[in-house]
């Protein structure tokens, strides 16, 4: 064979992920298994039809021709090899587009302004499979006996994987793990490492590996030993210097500091490409026009036979990337649930087995130091075990059903009535991309505010990329995750992105490409108190917040939007409340006012301090209250908003009223000449007479901005207000009046496009856990705090995908704190800090608003406890790379018999077409991680293998099939019932009037029975669709399996269940029934019953491949 032949061969199998065949994990375990087919296929199908193609092209004049057949091949195989190459790189496909050599051309069509970036038609993916998972063959080619090596994390710290980023300045380090470190285990030589925070270079660390096991001296090890000791041999042939045991090494402690893609249409893009590959670079028409008619014939040839090859490699591998891209964007089964449930909404009934829990009662002593709790006559003190009358006395602490077994969290839940109305937060663990994939159909259009806090992507921050592909990489990331954010969006719903100048404008086109620039709303500037002294320029102390509206329009026409509550308010109205109902002078009351602006003075002044900052002119004007200090005036009024005397104010149920002086004068601009004119009724240069002094006061110099009086009351006047008491007259008539501007009446500011905002995140962190370093960089809970309640209202959703330490999710709740609000909060995370600090911090902040040294500065008020989450619901998400090692190829022997046929073989035959678009899609139906329906027979017992919470390692889970079909279909839950089990006896019907070979019907030999260890198991969700229908969700184990009469005997217990029920009866309480496995459902309807009944099967099926809106 030719050079150039073997060099496309071998950029074919790196194409086709042949070139390591003995790697035995993610993907290259699925295409080890057909290995030697591909294979095959390159050497004695494919490549070969290029010979046999010219054959079929030559005519009449082949045997002058047949002298440059063999350079045609070569070049055929050039042109292969340059056209794969050029879009091939560290195992992905960019999208570069080439016009000629270092030129490239971008899509356009004819937009006025036009965005792109290198990977804009990828998807994003960061996979760590190489971490988690890396196995090789010694004996890739020996089925009976592989001799299997398998690389696994003994105590392994969780680090950098999906798309998390790993801590700058915690690089850890793969390091072999304490003897013993090696070991056969079910037929496989299993050596573990430990991966954690190590000073040493990697490159050390491999060879002390290395050393170590190749000096094992252990009989049963022997053979494994010498083969891995063995030089190793590359794809081509060559021998390598270093071994097998160290070449592998080498691969997988190379951590994946860089992305990886999955093209959205590789098979379109590639032959696009390859059209403009041949009118580029193959085809030359000055050629075409000086040869002969023969010549040209062979020329075109070349040209049909380079497309007719190279659109099969396009096939095989837009088959590979089709099914990756599958994998990807499947919506991942929910791998666990827990609730986090406030006491306060917990029936009392359960309270023994709460206070029995040492699990439970260590978690709080751990979080919330519920072991300090000193008792008094009206409160009991902590004990152990707990009290019934302790936890009565603390209902905002939380429980977590982690604690508990999954028989009392059913039976708890099934006493919540309206879950979803409770559940005041959801906290995911997982990649955000799967995630908002997952919550589409819940939340489509009902997020009221999305904040969030992207990766910076500046030196250090661990946003990994490709060399020369850091912006492109993070534009990527961003703009699957935004598209779907946006979606989520309500009408007049809110983004807010924090950002720094490193990615500012990539952030802003990002936005504009999914809202439109026509709903961009402004872009904030957040004022820090940081200096960097070291910087050859300018200290940056700001970062920038972009705002986006789903609809500007709409969000224009809700008049609460892009307000927010001013400073000091709240406060200012708890003061007035306690003093109302005592009636006190109003010269108390004033008093009062001034008391509590100075004690904010000196907690602003503390405040300053602690940043190193002076209470000078400069900081003054940085005063969260500076605007409220006016409002220093008190008076009573009625419930009529009359005047009231301070002496008649208790007699009357008056309610006392904060004020300021404002000015009374028309705004400087030009007026209507009605307003100079004395005769005009419009007329606003009026003297008023003084109330004591009868004298004129003077008018503003631009004129009163009412006019004196006005015939209809469908307006303000002078006189009117006056008549209202809402003039503020001076000791005699020398002082403008003014008017009285109500506190109550402006409790709202419009929010400003720049702020200072100085309080620190880290210490927000320390004083929850009394320690620092927990979370790099952590927002301080007042910066989402302002941007909810500008856009959440009291009663919004709001939205993290980038949820770090969970500071949207606390400020969420000190908000609903304040005002009593019942907003939602959703947070998005997949790093370990998941674990570590966002859920625990919740817990913490659920129990008690203030904390000091990771311990509760003081217990909650009864009003604080009330208003804390009453429902947090937790759940983990499937990653990618669990649905990667999840999969099982399978060929059936139908199958091999069809593709063996010889009707099958040949080139363009049927053997061919299946594996190079069919086969991965074919093979893979039934593993686990791809839906395998006939594990639908107990939902209990659906298993993956995933990724342990915490560590790289892995572990077999149950899969949550309940909750993840519950998010497919986006059921607002009202109830979930704890499951029951039921046995019954059978029997067939001994009609005699039957004939005697007619089939006899199944029925129950006496009532089906409530039995906890019967075999029929049922358990049930009710609630809402998002098209507003009411649905039933049956699940059901069914022991009858496939067999026949099983199915009938399953379907029979089935119909008696829901008779007994009574949902046969009850047509207008649902519309729609779901049951897994075929049923006889619909024969129990009524002629005018409505409800349909689905399989949950096909709309799982469904729902979770569906690619609609990614």
């Amino acid at each position: 064979m030719s050079q150039k032949y073997e060099k496309l061969k071998t950029l074919l199998k790196e194409l086709f992920q042949l070139d390591q065949p003995e790697l035995d994990f993610g993907i290259y375990r699925i295409l080890h298994a057909r290995n030697a087919e591909v294979t095959q296929f390159l050497d004695e199908d494919l490549l070969p039809q290029v010979k046999q193609a010219f054959a079929q092209y030559h005519t009449a004049d082949k045997a002058e021709l047949d002298m440059d057949t063999g350079a045609l091949e070569a070049e055929v195989y050039d042109h292969l090899y340059s056209f794969f190459r050029r879009y091939y790189s560290e195992g992905d496909f960019l999208s570069k587009r080439v016009y000629k050599p270092g030129v490239y051309a971008i899509p356009y069509e004819g937009e006025e302004v036009k965005l792109h970036w290198a990977n804009a038609d990828q998807y994003y993916i960061k996979t760590s499979e190489y971490l988690r998972d890396y196995a090789f063959r010694l004996r890739p080619e020996d089925e009976a006996n592989p001799m299997r090596v398998h690389f696994k994390l003994a105590d392994a710290a969780e680090g950098e994987h999906g798309n998390v980023k790993e801590q700058a300045g915690k690089e850890r380090r793969f390091r072999l793990a304490p003897a013993p470190f090696a070991a056969i285990e079910d037929g496989e030589l299993v050596i573990r490492f430990t991966y954690k925070p190590d000073p040493a270079k990697q490159k050390d660390l491999n060879a002390e590996a290395e050393a170590a096991i190749l000096a094992l001296d252990d009989p049963a090890l022997a053979d494994w030993i010498k083969a891995l000791g063995a030089q190793h041999v590359r794809a081509d042939g060559t021998v390598s210097e270093n071994t097998r045991l160290r070449v592998h090494l080498d691969r997988y402690t190379a951590r994946n500091t860089f992305d990886y893609f999955i093209h959205k249409d590789l098979g379109g893009f590639l032959r696009r490409e390859l059209d403009f590959y041949i009118k580029n670079e193959v085809m030359h028409l000055d050629d075409v026009e000086s040869e002969t008619a023969p010549r040209v014939e062979q020329y075109l040839s070349k040209i049909k036979v380079i497309r007719r090859i190279a659109h099969k490699i396009i096939d095989f591998l837009a088959q590979l990337e089709e099914f990756q891209k599958k994998l990807w964007l499947k919506k991942k089964f929910v791998v666990e649930t827990r609730y986090c449930i406030r006491l306060g909404v917990i029936p009392e009934e359960f309270y023994p087995e709460i206070a029995a829990n040492d699990a439970q009662r260590e978690e709080w002593v751990r979080l919330c130091a519920i072991d300090e709790i000193k008792g008094d006559l009206a409160t009991p003190e902590y004990s152990s075990p707990l009290t019934v009358d302790f936890l009565k006395a603390n209902p905002a602490l939380a429980i977590d059903t982690r604690h508990f077994d999954a028989r009392f969290t059913a039976r708890l839940l099934e006493q919540l009535a309206d879950v979803a109305s409770l559940t005041d937060g959801v906290l995911i663990n997982s990649e955000n991309f799967q995630a908002l994939s997952l919550i589409q159909r819940t939340y489509k259009s009902s997020i009221n505010t999305i904040t969030i806090d992207p990766p910076y992507n500046r030196q250090g921050d661990g946003f990994p990329y490709k060399d020369n592909y850091k912006h492109a990489s993070w534009l990527t990331m961003m703009n699957d995750r935004v598209q779907l954010a946006h979606q989520l969006l309500a009408t007049n719903g809110a983004l807010f992105s924090n950002i720094d100048e490193n990615e500012r404008d990539s952030l802003q086109a990002v936005l504009d490409l999914n809202f439109g620039r026509e709903n961009r709303i402004e872009e904030l500037i957040w004022a820090q108190n940081t200096t960097h002294s070291q910087s050859p320029l300018y200290s940056t102390n700001h970062e920038y917040v972009e705002v986006y509206a789903r609809d500007r329009a709409s969000a224009e026409q809700a008049p609460d939007l892009f307000r927010e509550p001013k400073p000091g308010y709240r406060e200012m109205m708890e003061l007035i409340n306690r003093l109302n109902p005592h009636y006190p002078s109003i010269e108390d009351v004033e008093q009062a006012i001034q008391e509590l602006f100075q004690q904010h003075i000196a907690e602003y002044k503390a405040e300053l301090q602690e940043l190193g900052l002076e209470y000078n002119e400069e900081t003054k004007k940085q005063d969260p209250w500076r605007g409220i200090y006016n409002y220093c005036h008190a008076e009573y009024r009625d419930m009529h908003g009359q005047l009231v005397p301070e002496s008649e104010a208790r007699i009357r149920d008056a309610r006392l009223v904060v004020w300021q002086e404002a000015d009374a004068s028309a705004p400087a601009q030009k007026q209507s000449p009605s307003t100079r004119d004395p005769e005009d009724p419009n007329y606003r240069f009026y003297k008023p007479l003084h109330p004591k002094t009868g004298k004129p006061c003077p008018s503003p110099k631009t004129g009163w901005r009412w006019p004196y009086s006005w015939p209809t009351n469908n307006r303000d006047s002078f006189e009117a207000l006056d008549r209202q008491g809402r003039i503020a007259w001076g000791d005699d008539e020398t002082k403008i009046p003014r008017y009285k501007r109500f506190l109550h009446e402006v409790e709202t500011n419009v929010a400003k496009s720049f702020f200072h905002d100085y309080t620190d995140g880290e210490k927000q962190i320390a004083a929850l856990f009394g320690a620092t370093g927990l979370f790099p960089t952590p927002k301080p809970t007042t910066l989402p705090a302002r941007f909810i309640s500008q856009t959440a209202g009291r009663i919004g959703v709001i939205l993290d995908f980038f949820a770090g330490s969970g500071t949207a999710g606390h400020a969420t709740i000190n908000l609903n704190r304040e005002d009593g609000g019942r907003r939602k909060f959703i947070l998005i995370e997949q790093a370990g800090y998941f674990d570590t600090v966002l859920l625990p911090r919740l817990k913490k902040v659920t129990f008690t608003p203030e904390w000091r040294d990771g311990k509760p500065a003081r217990l909650p008020t009864t009003e604080e406890a009330e208003r804390s989450p009453r429902i947090m619901k937790v759940i983990r998400l499937e990653s990618y790379e669990d649905t990667l090692n999840n999969l099982e190829l399978k060929r059936t022997e139908a199958q091999q018999s069809l593709l063996d046929s010889p009707q099958a073989q040949g080139a363009d035959g049927f053997r061919e077409q299946y594996l190079l678009r069919y086969m991965l899609d074919v093979e893979t139906r039934g593993s686990q991680s791809l839906l395998n329906v006939s594990a639908f027979m107990d939902p209990t017992a659906y298993r993956l293998k995933v990724k342990r919470p915490g560590s790289d390692e892995s572990r077999e889970v149950n899969v949550d099939l309940l909750e993840t079909f519950t998010w497919l279909i986006g059921l607002k839950v009202d109830h979930i019932a704890a499951p029951r089990a039921y046995s019954a006896a059978f029997r067939r019907d001994d009609d005699p009037d039957l004939p005697a070979d007619a089939p006899r019907r199944l029925l129950l030999d006496g009532r089906l029975k409530e039995d906890p260890d019967g075999p029929w198991w049922f358990r049930t969700v009710t609630g809402t669709t998002p098209d507003g229908r009411r649905t039933l969700v049956i699940w059901r184990k069914r022991p009858g399996g496939e067999d026949p009469e099983g199915i009938e005997r399953d379907n029979l217990v089935l119909d008696e269940w829901f008779r007994k029920q009574g949902y046969s009866s009850k047509d207008s309480e649902f519309d729609l029934i779901y049951v897994n496995g075929d049923n006889n459902l619909e024969n129990l309807k009524a002629p005018d019953d409505t409800w349909k009944v689905r399989l949950i099967e096909e709309d799982f099926f469904r729902l979770m491949f569906e690619m609609e809106g990614v």
